[in-house]
């Protein structure tokens, strides 16, 4: 059995949102970059996905979400064509290039190929380092620089088809995973634990009392020892009660105190603490399996600090 698997698609540097817009396609080249000149590459094993199919993505997403996404992207095209502008908006924060179906369809597929190979015993865990990220896309409804939900997915395809009984996310983006929340809430065979800041985006936070849910709200400026002791304290007891046999992680960076997206004070080698306690968890009751999907980090220099000491701690070098 291989270590570490990595996800990465060309096409997943194509999709585009405008000129500033803070979840860029560098975001990838950044990641790229650090874990080439630190050398942390030469331990992964690199793969492409396959775009997931519609049978996949309507594990989490009805056939209306998916239909409306690939008819407004084909208008878009055809737009263009006459002249038309590039990007399509469907809300203040969230657009379409010509690319962004297709990436979002590759980035899907990835969760589910990592999926896929961690549960073959092909690696013990893996990072699917493409974009668009996925936690803010809820069952009917794109939003927050999301499409389709890809850990949800992935979750969905877990049980759905390969009948696992539990499966657990854990997201420790600084937004609420609330498109996550949206999909899994009720669903006993998905644990959900995170923490986010409160009151941010999006409004309201975590908004169902459903049992499989564990988020935790924290105030602007929690240092990481804080969040440490959270984990410690609230979610390991609950992850290794419930048992998952298969962990995965929507890894956003964002909580970093350089991230000017949110005000939370974590660093690098809180990343790697949080890393190594998921890992512990999933030595225990999930086989080390382990599948962990890009989100959230737009300052670029602590975002591809805080993705390779998380792929550098999920690859045991």
């Amino acid at each position: 059995m291989g270590h570490t698997a990595y996800y990465a698609h060309p096409t997943c540097f194509k999709h585009d949102m405008g000129p500033g817009h803070p979840e860029c396609p560098q975001r990838l080249s950044a990641i790229e970059d650090r874990l080439l000149i630190t050398g942390v590459d030469m331990a992964l094993q690199r793969l492409e996905p396959a775009p997931a199919a519609l049978a996949d993505l309507e594990l989490a997403h009805t056939r209306m979400h998916i239909a409306a996404l690939r008819g407004l992207t084909d208008v878009l095209k055809e737009d263009m064509a006459a002249g038309g502008p590039e990007h399509a908006q469907l809300d203040p924060d969230t657009s379409i290039n010509e690319f962004t179906f297709q990436a979002a369809l590759l980035s899907a597929g990835a969760a589910i190929a990592a999926t896929d190979a961690v549960l073959a015993g092909e690696y013990e865990n893996a990072f699917c380092a493409t974009r668009p990220p996925g936690h803010h896309a809820c069952r009917d409804k794109a939003m927050g620089f999301c499409f389709f939900n890809n850990v949800a997915i992935a979750a969905k395809h877990a049980v759905e088809r390969h009948g696992l009984k539990r499966v657990a996310i854990i997201d420790f983006d600084v937004h609420h995973g609330n498109g996550t929340e949206d999909i899994v809430a009720g669903d006993e065979r998905i644990l959900m634990v995170s923490f986010y800041q409160h009151p941010f985006y999006p409004e309201g936070g975590s908004t169902s009392d459903a049992s499989n849910l564990l988020n935790v709200p924290v105030p602007a400026y929690t240092k990481g020892m804080d969040i440490r002791e959270m984990v410690d304290t609230v979610w390991v007891p609950r992850l290794l009660e419930y048992a998952p046999e298969l962990i995965f992680i929507s890894a956003g960076f964002d909580a970093h105190r350089e991230d000017d997206m949110g005000q939370l004070g974590l660093v690098e080698q809180d990343y790697v603490w949080i890393t190594r306690r998921i890992m512990d968890v999933a030595r225990q009751c999930a086989k080390g399996r382990v599948v962990s999907c890009l989100e959230g980090g737009y300052n670029l220099s602590a975002l591809s600090r805080s993705v390779e000491a998380h792929v550098r701690t999920l690859a045991d070098v």
